[in-house]
C-alpha cells in the first residue's frame, strides 16, 4: 500500500469530536480530498485530507497521539 503522511506536526484526532465515528477506518474507501481526520497544531485543529484514492488498509496514528510532519497516518491500497 501507500501512506498518506501528516502535513504538519500536532496531536491527531480520528473523529471530528469525542465519541463521534472515525472518520475512516480500515477497510472503508478514500476519495482523494476527503477527510481523514484533524491535527491539533498550536490550539488550532487542521483537517486532513486524504491526497490518494483506495482502501484503507493500516491505521498508522493513534488517536490523542502526537504525529510529526511526513510521517504516515493511514495506508491505503489502490482500488
Amino acid at each position: 500500500g501507500s501512506a498518506v503522511n501528516a502535513p504538519l506536526t500536532g496531536i491527531f484526532y480520528a473523529a471530528p469530536s469525542p465519541g463521534a465515528a472515525p472518520f475512516v477506518s480500515v477497510g472503508s474507501t478514500v476519495a482523494v480530498g476527503q477527510p481523514i481526520g484533524l491535527i491539533e497544531a498550536m490550539k488550532l485543529f487542521n483537517e486532513i485530507k486524504s491526497d490518494k484514492a483506495g482502501r484503507v488498509v493500516r491505521i498508522v496514528a493513534r488517536d490523542g497521539q502526537l504525529v510529526k510532519a511526513k510521517t504516515p497516518i493511514i495506508e491505503v491500497e489502490p482500488a
